[in-house]
Order: C-alpha cells, then structure tokens, then sequence
C-alpha cells in the first residue's frame, strides 16, 4: 500500500490541484503551494530532497525573469490595453459595422472581424471580451438579436487572441519547447484565419437561415454618407490595421524578433492614443498600471507552475504519464487523440497558461517520438502538435465551468442575459474549433506551408 502511494503521488499532486481549483483561489498560490506541500511530502516518503527546494530560484530566473523571449509580452499586453482604453478599438468596431451594416447578420459579422483584428494587436482575451461586449451587445440586444447569437459570437470572437499571432499563448509555448518564435507564429497564422472564417461562415449561414435570430439592421442605423466613408476608414480603420500588418510582416519574414515588433508596436499604439488626444499623464499611468498588473500575473503563475512542474516530475511524474499513456497499447494515432482528449477535458477545469506549463512539456517528447509514416514527421512535427494543442487550448475560455470568456461576458451583460443562454451560444462555436482541429490533424499543410514557403 506504502508503495503505491509513493508511485502514484504525482497523480495526487494532480488530483489536489484540479479539486482545489474549485476553491476559486488565485491559480499561482496553488501552483506554489502545492509545490511546497509535495515535496515535503515527497521528502517524508524519501522521493525528494530539502536541498531541491533551492532549485526553484535559478529555474524561475532563467526560465522567466532571465528568459529574452519572455520580453515580447510586455510590449504586445501594452499595445492592446492602448488599442483598448485610446478608443482605437472602440472606432474600428464602429467602422466594421458601418461597412458590413447591410450584409445579413451585419452586427455579429462585425464583432467577429473585430475580434479578429482585436486577436492580431494583442492575446489579452478579457480585454477583447469585455470591451466588445461592452460595446455591441447592447446593440445587438436593442436590435432583438437572439442572446445566444449575440453572446456566443462575442465570446469565441474575443478568443481568436490565443491563436492568431502575435498571440502571448504561443511566445510562452515556443519558450517551454525551445523552437522559432516566428515559425510558430507562421503555423497559426492560417488555422487562426481559417477559424475566424468559419465563425463567419456560419453567422451569415445562420442569419440567412434563420432572420429572426439576427434581424436586419433598420436603413437608419449606422448610416453614414458615402462622401464620408473614406474619411472614416482613413482615420478608424486603415492606421492601426497597417500598424499590425507591419509588425506581423516583420516577424514572419525575419525582419524583426517578437520583442523588437513588440516594442514598435507598443510605441505605435502610444502615437495612435496621442493622435486621438487621449495621451495624459494620468492615462498613461492608468494604462502602465493594467499592463503591470496582467504581466505580473502571467509572470507569478508561470513562476509557481515552474516550481509545479519540477516538483511534479522529481515525484516521477513523467514516468506516472508515460505509463498510463503507453500502457493503452495505442498506437501513434491513438495516442494523439487520447492526448488531445485529455487536453480538451482539462479545458473545463484548468486555465490554458496551467494547461500550457504542466501538460505540454510532459506530452510533447512523446509526440515527437512517435510514428505517423508519410502523413507528417521530422522538426515539422513539433510545430504541428503545438499547434494542434494551441487550437484544443481555445475551447478552455468557452467551456464551463471555467470558461473564462463567459466569466468576463457575463460580468458586464445586461441582467436580461442569463447564463444558459451563453452557453447555449457557445455550442456551435466549440463545434467549429473542434472541426477545424480534426481538419489540421487530417491536413498538416494547412499549419505547415507557410513556415515552408519562407524557409524553402
């Protein structure tokens, strides 16, 4: 029995974390405390020594404060809480609905290019949320939109940031498996837009089929004359778009490192927030507080899921999940879905930061071992399953309990919104990320061309 408690203590570790998640206490004090408690225990049970506790400090040094890669994310959290709090993005949601006001379901689609464009400034998914939520769903609601249309677009559109680069989830993933920041930014960069694509697809699908559930908008609303147009689109719409396909364009050709595109980004949303007028001291400093405060939340969690995953696997973690995994007697194929399912069922519970830090250095070595013949192989492979854990990972904002997209909708949503009407708005939503995951895992190329075409 004293045996078995030592082998499968890295499976209570993990089972302690996933129980104490519903505590609603902040996520890092667990990561750390868990650690520390672990490896006491471990240290009783003679798997872990005092002296490993010393470990942490250089592993949290060089893996986040020390680690170059990691500089990028101030920069890109800084552009978007500009992009959000100058108006910036505020004016190009308006333009987009000017533009797209007769199309059927004209509000939606807008609110899915938004967030789009809104997923290419910055991977701050609460911004993206709760600033479009704050801005169309009122009107969506005031032109009877149905509420799970309304919410549901919201909130997957909102978590096109996790995927499509610069996206802050991806710099972290290249970091923990020392690849191309650039390449993998490459990888996403279609199966972003393919995803986006579906999201509206299926809203102008539905908004033909069924014209109830997003009404067309009256001749009056959103009407601006045509003279006008340009002047909307010159001032709203074209400057910061540019400001992103330049630093997108000088990532993914090699112009520039993320940290470097981070910072001309970052000084290009500061001269769009003075050219709106909005640049003060006093909003400057507000801006610098809400940049400072999310970057030292990613930074304190991915410095307790450091100490997590050190802990986790001097217990003999590692060799607990391997066992289990390969003792299924899958092969290649089957393994890749069983570790895709786990990732998707862990979406319910855990964060993708926790999911990103914990899970993927443990799966990846064991994808990259493994055999998929002709169908894809090489150092192609382990841009391919990042990419496919990045896409799963996008279901872990939508999914209850723990969605936190829903989280941040339904904290400002009007009272008449309840929350069975935004999850059955997310439904068709996690449908479509889970069909465009099937289609990448059947389709490499979709993820890997244009990494080929720039190096080939």
């Amino acid at each position: 029995m004293f045996h078995l408690f030592v082998e499968y203590l890295p499976v209570l570790m993990f089972a302690a974390l996933a129980i104490m998640l519903f505590s609603g206490y902040p996520v890092a004090f667990l990561l750390g405390g868990l650690s520390i408690t672990f490896g006491l225990i471990g240290f009783s049970v003679g798997t872990f020594t005092l002296i490993e506790f010393f470990n942490f400090v250089p592993r949290a040094w060089g893996g986040a404060a020390e680690n170059l890669v990691l500089v990028a994310l101030p920069t890109f959290v800084f552009m978007g809480v500009m992009m959000e709090r100058s108006g910036v993005a505020n004016d190009m949601l308006y333009c987009c609905q000017v533009l797209l006001r007769r199309v059927p379901g004209a509000l939606a689609l807008a609110v899915t290019v938004m967030g789009t464009i809104l997923a290419a400034m910055t991977g701050i998914i609460g911004a993206s949320v709760t600033m479009m939520t704050a801005l169309a769903l009122p009107t969506m609601l005031r032109q009877n939109y149905s509420h799970a249309l309304a919410t549901g677009t919201i909130a997957a559109s909102g978590t096109l940031g996790i995927l499509i680069p610069p996206s802050i989830m991806l710099i972290i993933m290249a970091d923990l498996l020392s690849i191309s920041v650039g390449t993998l930014f490459m990888a996403a960069l279609a199966p972003g837009l393919l995803l986006a694509t579906c999201y509206l697809v299926y809203i102008s699908t539905i908004a033909k089929i069924k014209p109830e559930v997003a009404p067309p908008l009256p001749a009056e609303l959103l009407y601006v004359p045509k003279e006008e147009l340009p002047s909307l689109l010159l001032k709203s719409f074209i400057p910061p778009v540019f400001l992103i396909a330049f630093i997108k364009g000088s990532i993914l050709f090699g112009f520039a490192t993320p940290s470097e595109a981070g910072a001309v980004g970052a000084f290009g949303a500061l001269f769009l927030g003075w050219v709106k007028g909005r640049l003060n001291w006093e909003f400057l400093k507000g801006v610098c507080e809400a940049t400072g405060l999310t970057i030292a939340m990613i930074f304190f969690i991915i410095i307790c899921a450091t100490a997590f995953a050190y802990v986790f696997r001097s217990l003999g973690g590692d060799d607990v999940v391997e066992g289990l995994v390969f003792g299924a007697g899958l092969d290649s194929w089957g393994l890749l879905f069983l570790i895709m399912g786990i990732v998707f069922v862990l979406g319910f519970i855990l964060d993708w930061i926790e999911i990103t830090l914990i899970i993927l250095p443990v799966f990846t070595p064991m994808v990259v071992g493994l055999d998929f013949g002709d169908h894809v192989g090489g150092e192609e492979m382990i841009f391919w399953f990042t990419i496919l854990v990045a896409i799963n990972l996008q279901t872990s904002f939508l999914t209850p309990p723990f969605g936190y997209a829903l989280f941040y909708l339904k904290s400002i949503a009007p009272a008449e919104v309840k929350t069975t009407s935004i999850y059955k708005g997310i439904i068709p939503f996690v449908i479509l990320q889970m069909s465009v995951l099937a289609l990448v895992i059947w389709q490499p190329n979709i993820t890997l061309w244009l990494p080929r075409i720039v190096y080939d």
